[in-house]
């Protein structure tokens, strides 16, 4: 048995976002494999990394909406710690500190296993990002300027769920970057996005309530949407023509196979009116976007 004040601290780190935030690190593992470049401490490291910045940010979130009273009886997802009153203000705000702390420890310790002391500039750059990631994984709810009450999520998700771990990861790696990988990085940073998107259309009326002005709110649900399909239909031009330049029309591209839950996904929310409805779709949405970078993981590391 956990004991209740460690369940509390599990609960509120919600493990179950964890597998979108590895789905970069993944992808940007097997664009080096394919590349022909592999290191286990890296890849290790890596993945703590994310798993702290994740937790980091989930806590900042509770802590964020709490504060502000976003997190009240209109919403329709799970209740969070703080909401809940499994965790005071003051035991949140004392898990961000040492959460930050373990993230600058995890991030210094993987820029100094991938790059040697002759890449100075090339460290501090990492470290700048590594910093700035921890900032993004804070102010998303917290501050009086959190961006992600002014409609600013969607672009930072795309950019630090996309570009930088996808990128970020295999210039770790490779110490390069070619234009053929950011068709997998924007695959990725758009459906992270749309997972996003798909939470705000969930909580559109307790969000619009509460004054949290999330672009689903600016946009609202009917152009959220079609946003929503943008954003996959990118995701899979992006990689259709990825397999197209790389492993073509063979068996070899069967990571396009995660596209079938994708496609279901996207038929069932064409039918939603009842924003209670999306949320069963985040899971799916989230574990499939998982499955697209595993996949790509196994192929290139193991078929290519």
């Amino acid at each position: 048995m956990i004991p209740g004040k460690t369940r509390s601290w599990f609960y509120a780190a919600r493990l179950r976002t964890l597998p979108l935030s590895l789905s970069g690190i993944l992808m940007g593992t097997a664009l080096a494999a394919f590349y022909h470049q592999t290191n286990t401490a890296v890849f290790i490291l890596a993945l703590l990394t994310t798993v702290g910045l994740q937790v980091t940010s989930n806590f900042a979130n509770d802590y964020g909406d709490g504060v502000r009273g976003t997190d009240n009886e209109d919403r329709i997802g799970p209740k969070r710690a703080l909401q809940a009153g499994m965790l005071s203000r003051a035991e949140l705000k004392k898990g961000i500190i040492i959460s930050v702390v373990i993230n600058i420890v995890l991030i210094t310790l993987l820029l100094s296993t991938a790059f040697t002391s002759s890449e100075f500039w090339t460290f501090a750059v990492f470290l700048g990002l590594g910093l700035a990631s921890i900032w993004a994984a804070i102010r998303y709810t917290v501050g009086a300027s959190a961006y992600g009450y002014r409609g600013l999520g969607d672009l930072f998700v795309f950019l630090f769920f996309g570009l930088l771990s996808v990128l970020g990861t295999l210039y770790l790696y490779t110490q390069e970057l070619t234009m053929l990988a950011l068709l997998p990085a924007v695959t990725i940073g758009a459906l992270s996005t749309a997972v996003l998107n798909l939470n705000n259309m969930r909580d559109f009326h307790s969000d619009k309530k509460a004054g949290k002005n999330t672009l689903v709110v600016k946009l609202g649900l009917n152009r959220g949407k079609i946003y929503h399909f943008l954003l996959l239909g990118t995701a899979l031009l992006c990689m259709v023509i990825f397999a197209a330049l790389t492993t073509g029309v063979s068996w070899t591209s069967f990571y396009m196979l995660a596209f079938i839950p994708l496609a279901l996904h996207t038929r069932t929310v064409s039918r939603v009116t009842d924003p209670l409805l999306f949320d069963p779709e985040l899971k799916k949405l989230a574990l499939s976007t998982f499955l697209l970078a595993f996949l790509c993981f196994i192929a290139f590391n193991y078929f290519l």
